[in-house]
């Protein structure tokens, strides 16, 4: 899956067995000149793309422009006049997203008056038609379901599961769902490989009027278009139930049971991807259907990390942040994954060596101040790392001082293991049909500050993104950091945390505290 937050990706790709067919438009179509006239420049441009465009192969593209409706007619005209088809205008923020088989179509549209950048968002073609999590899945299994079972009735009001959720323990959710299980005014969309919204924990809390399909960066509201292409897609469903699992004494219970979740698809059907021009319209779909906070437990494909010296790389940063700015003045804060790669975004370099995942990825070294994960290290976001039973950064865990705001529990199963029936260091949540298992990473991370985001939001309803932020910094929990970070024993440091008690590199401003959140 796109890059799940394996982070980055971190998470393990997995592979969709079904296909899904692109809507595409048709290219206008150009008048024939009366007899012997001569064709006029726009239909001379068109036929030379055409002929540019033969046999090439298709890509996607982002156009960026302003946001005057002129201005759009005027690139439009130009976008089909150079070889590319508009899927889809996005007139408020300015992004047009386009498929061309003509490979110097972004360059011929940078050259274009009105077009702020122009770029290609894949480097793979098109064919007929990732995460942050770290490792495969575990699920239970019917023993281990009935020893935790047993073991959770020994504490009254609990799911029958719950003895294996340490992490709302950690957090103090169990205690706070007690007090207030969050809104059903409030809805956390899930961005990621659709919900399986038939799953008897989320079916209470789904809103299908808040879902959508966004794969190809138009958004398809049919029904069911938002739920997992297979049952290896199952990543979405999984975070949903970390968010807003219904406590109804059926398997788990989420952060904040009260609250709604809904699922907006965005993960490519052929390679699990996250592509930019889905997550644009994943963005605006949230804000124009009155979603509250969403959560973002990937990074946008192709690149790890985006570079605005690269012309590609600089339109996808543009269109991404302007569907993210949108989103956030319509009242929309969005809950980011920091990612599974161990890096310090707050370093002067990182090695990238695998992007674009889409093709074959070439060795880079980045500044991370310059060159951005996406939609992590955009302004605004509530960029998240991961712990795990001991309250210590999980090994896998991306980390830095001033990039990451909070942390929360994602997960440890190899240096953190909890006292419970599984003994299981990772996350348990809800699985396509009707299962449940146990995941660990940032994508894990995430979920768990949406669920208190939204318990926040529940108490503080008229509370904009930048309030909001704020009170999930307020409320949290600061560990410091830890004298050492040698995880394996072998005398190195693992990664080093900088900062100190109030903020620090491995914790942001502290693990999110659900109790806390419900009492202020």
């Amino acid at each position: 899956m796109a890059h799940l937050r394996s982070r980055r990706r971190l998470a393990l790709a997995v592979p969709v067995a079904l296909s899904l067919t692109a809507s595409l438009g048709f290219l206008p179509t150009v008048a024939s000149a009366a007899p012997q006239a001569a064709s006029t420049a726009a239909e001379r441009a068109a036929e030379r793309a055409a002929e540019r465009a033969t046999d090439a192969p298709s890509l996607a593209y982002v156009v960026n422009t302003g946001t005057d409706r002129r201005t759009i007619a005027s690139v439009e005209k130009a976008v089909a006049a150079a070889g590319g088809t508009v899927v889809v205008t996005y007139d408020r923020i300015g992004v047009i997203v386009v498929h061309s088989a003509n490979p110097g179509f972004a360059q011929e549209m940078r050259a274009v008056r009105g077009v702020r950048s122009a770029g290609a968002t894949r480097t793979a073609p098109l064919v007929p038609a990732r995460t942050t999590d770290q490792g495969a899945a575990d699920y239970v299994t019917a023993a281990e379901a009935a020893r935790t079972r047993a073991a959770s009735a020994k504490t009254p009001g609990s799911e029958p599961l719950e003895a294996d959720q340490w992490d709302l323990r950690a957090i103090g959710a169990d205690k706070a769902a007690r007090i207030d299980p969050g809104s059903r005014k409030v809805t956390v969309a899930v961005i990621d490989t659709g919900v399986d919204d038939s799953h008897p924990d989320l079916a209470p809390n789904f809103s299908a009027a808040q879902s959508a399909n966004c794969v190809g960066g138009k958004a398809d509201t049919s029904e069911g278009a938002w739920r997992p292409y297979t049952d290896e897609d199952y990543h979405g469903t999984h975070v949903a139930g970390e968010i807003a699992a219904a406590r109804n004494d059926i398997g788990v219970a989420g952060v904040a049971p009260g609250v709604k979740v809904s699922s907006i698809k965005v993960s490519d059907p052929n390679n699990g991807l996250f592509y930019p021009e889905n997550v644009v319209c994943a963005f605006v779909f949230a804000a124009d259907h009155g979603v509250e906070i969403t959560n973002n437990s990937y990074y946008v494909d192709p690149w790890l990390y985006n570079c605005a010296d690269d012309p590609d790389q600089r339109a996808i940063l543009d269109a991404v942040d302007r569907a993210r700015k949108y989103a956030q003045h319509k009242g929309t804060l969005h809950v980011a994954s920091a990612g599974n790669s161990n890096h310090d975004l707050a370093s002067d370099a990182i090695d990238d060596a695998s992007s674009p995942n889409d093709t074959t990825p070439v060795e880079r070294t980045i500044d991370p101040s310059e060159c951005l994960d996406l939609p992590t290290q955009l302004p605004g976001v509530v960029t998240v790392s991961a712990t795990g039973v001991q309250n210590l950064k999980s090994y896998y865990s991306t980390y830095g001082k001033g990039v990451v705001d909070v942390a929360a529990p994602g997960g440890d199963g190899r240096y953190q293991t909890p006292d419970t029936p599984s003994k299981n260091g990772r996350i348990l949540s809800t699985m396509p049909n009707g299962q449940y298992a146990f995941l660990q990473g940032t994508s894990m991370a995430a979920p768990h500050v949406a669920g208190v985001a939204a318990l926040l939001k529940s108490r503080h309803p008229w509370a904009p993104p930048a309030v909001l932020q704020a009170l999930l910094k307020a409320q949290a929990n600061n560990p410091g950091c830890p004298e050492s970070y040698d995880q394996n024993g072998d005398g190195v440091q693992d990664a080093t945390c900088e900062g100190g008690s109030r903020v620090n590199g491995f914790y942001g401003h502290g693990i999110v505290d659900a109790l806390r959140a419900v009492k202020r």
